[in-house]
């Protein structure tokens, strides 16, 4: 059944009454699909590889990047430029050679998702938007599968198991619809204490395990969230929600969902991994046309003061968002009909700008689509 290494490998937990060689033997026959290899999906993949699960899916197309290392302790520094599930295979397989990594290099949508997921007991959620969030409820849902949720922010995390099969309610009992876009700050405006997500993502990796085990309590029902500054934990109890359009009474989502806009992302087109402007948006290579003629707008950068002093355009007026209202007056003596170009890292923010610029009566705003990030990679 296990082989000398094996063994010795997993005597601590042969040792538990609660796995034992039954228990580890479950542990072997699992499988767990992780969605992202990033904050969350980082901590979840080394510790489910460590405790013998024997499949591990895991579902990214990014890349590494040096901003990942911060908190994505599944990657290193020899790993930036390379695909986070090549980087995240080998480092697993360090860990625990026993283990098979299967790796999915595609974005997890609604075309692809009941397929992945299908091959999987459980389902943990590592995104870190809320359209991938709703998708990996919706196809846990409708499989049957356990979904392992948790989020993260600032100094705090949530965490809950959604299994309408196990007897809990679903994600979208909690929160039925998605945040209008742009109304939620993404980590990278918000910032994260980089071992905020190794604790978190821990926790979903151990209450994946005991599910597999069948020992403990998971939180269905319940939502636990982390208070790293006042290292506290707080529950809350979730009902299921007989209205729920995924799990009530009478459901209106019988299949997945695709939502096309993130919380933190402006109305874009991609093609050919360009990005494409629309009305009211331009591009970072409009931009630096405009910069290198005769500019008589203004280019106002609205992200925090921290982000200004790591990179900046030295053009660019620089005006948190938060501060935009008190501007508004010097604005105005410019004229409502001056150009206004609204920049921040990604531009979601600067597109929350432009839309409430409008609302006071500019008439020439411009949001920056991509931001600092697609200038940045413009001008190295």
């Amino acid at each position: 059944m296990f082989s000398k290494e094996e063994q010795a490998r997993y005597a601590r937990h042969f040792s538990l009454e609660q796995v034992g060689i039954a228990g580890q033997e479950k542990l072997k026959q699992a499988s767990v699909l992780c969605i992202g290899a990033g904050g969350l999906g980082s901590p979840s993949c080394l510790y489910l590889a460590a405790a013998g699960i024997g499949r591990i899916g895991i579902v990214d197309p990014d890349i590494v990047e040096l901003s990942n290392l911060q908190r994505q302790i599944l990657h290193g520094q020899s790993s930036i430029g390379q695909s986070k599930l090549k980087s995240g295979a080998s480092r697993i397989q360090e860990i625990n050679p026993h283990v098979s990594v299967e790796q999915h290099n595609v974005r997890f949508s609604a075309v692809n998702a009941l397929d992945i997921a299908s091959q999987y007991d459980v389902i943990i959620d590592g995104t870190d938007n809320f359209p991938t969030r709703y998708l990996s409820n919706d196809v846990a849902y409708l499989l049957k599968k356990p979904n392992i949720y948790a989020s993260i922010f600032r100094f705090e995390g949530q965490l809950s198991v959604f299994a309408p099969h196990l007897g809990g309610p679903c994600y979208r009992c909690m929160l039925p619809d998605p945040p209008d876009a742009g109304s939620v700050p993404s980590c990278a405006e918000a910032g994260v204490l980089g071992v905020l997500p190794g604790i978190m993502g821990s926790l979903q990796a151990m209450e994946a395990i005991k599910i597999i085990l069948g020992c403990g309590i998971p939180p269905l029902g319940k939502l636990i969230h982390y208070d790293a500054l006042s290292t506290s934990f707080r529950e809350f109890n979730l009902r299921t929600d007989p209205e729920c359009p995924l799990c009530g009474k009478n459901p209106s989502i019988t299949e997945p969902v695709d939502y096309q806009q993130t919380c933190t992302e402006p109305k874009t087109k991609l093609n050919n991994n360009t990005i494409m402007a629309q009305p009211n948006e331009i591009n970072v290579e409009q931009l630096k046309n405009r910069l290198n003629q005769a500019f008589d707008g203004l280019l106002i950068d609205v992200r925090e003061s921290w982000e200004h002093d790591v990179i900046n355009i030295d053009s660019a007026k620089h005006i948190p968002m938060g501060a935009i209202p008190e501007y508004i007056p010097e604005l105005n003596n410019m004229g409502t009909e001056q150009e206004l170009l609204i920049i921040c890292k990604s531009g979601g923010r600067s597109a929350r700008v432009m839309d409430y610029l409008q609302d006071q009566g500019f008439t020439n705003v411009y949001n920056v689509i991509g931001g600092m990030d697609a200038w940045s990679k413009l001008n190295p």
